[in-house]
């Protein structure tokens, strides 16, 4: 109950203070939070391949004009070929907007630049054989903000994954192509919205 709250809170705020912004609010002190609700990937691990969709929250702090770091998450499930994968993943990631007006689509449109980095998990079983990876996880690929509001925006990302650590198989290797969403806050007016000050 606690989290509708918290979430119908941040919804609010970003509707009034909607009016009073411009587009691409990627301003350092700026708070950017949101998620990959649709993850459409191949996966590629002991010659097999699969379908999946996968839920990656995240939130981040712009540091300074254009770049943004902070805390995600990553939970998968995959089944096809007779076959189970469940992903899983916690780390980092940072974002980079490019400011280069020459190179966007629109007005309401900003291309971004992501890596990430953390520990990572892959487990399968295919048929009857079990099959795990498990450890340090890397990132990175390019993505496309659309700004449907001044503070909120559908996005895009093109992304290469890789986990290298222990387990039955030392590599698990994931292309994927991310839909979602992210909502951006202003620094001063995100502190009001959740101290209610």
């Amino acid at each position: 109950m606690r989290k509708i709250g918290y979430l119908t809170l941040i919804l609010s705020a970003v509707f009034v203070f909607a009016s009073n912004t411009g587009y691409g609010q990627t301003q350092k002190g700026n708070v950017m939070v949101g998620a990959n609700l649709a993850n459409f990937a191949g996966m590629f691990q002991n010659d097999v391949s699969t379908f999946s969709m996968d839920l990656t929250p995240k939130a981040a702090w712009f540091i300074k004009d254009n770049l943004a770091i902070g805390p995600m998450i990553n939970l998968g499930l995959r089944t096809g070929n007779n076959s189970t994968i469940f992903t899983y993943g916690v780390g980092a990631f940072g974002r980079y907007f490019i400011s280069d007006k020459n190179i966007e689509l629109t007005k309401k449109t900003r291309w971004f630049l992501e890596a990430s980095a953390g520990f990572n998990g892959v487990n399968s079983k295919i048929d009857d054989v079990s099959s795990d990876t498990n450890g340090l996880g890397l990132g990175f690929g390019p993505g496309l903000a659309y700004f449907i509001t001044p503070n909120i925006a559908l996005e895009g990302l093109v992304k290469y994954d890789l986990t290298v650590g222990f387990g039955s198989s030392t590599t698990a290797h994931k292309v994927s192509l991310n839909l979602g969403f992210q909502i951006y806050l202003p620094g001063a007016k995100a502190r009001q919205a959740v101290m209610g000050k």
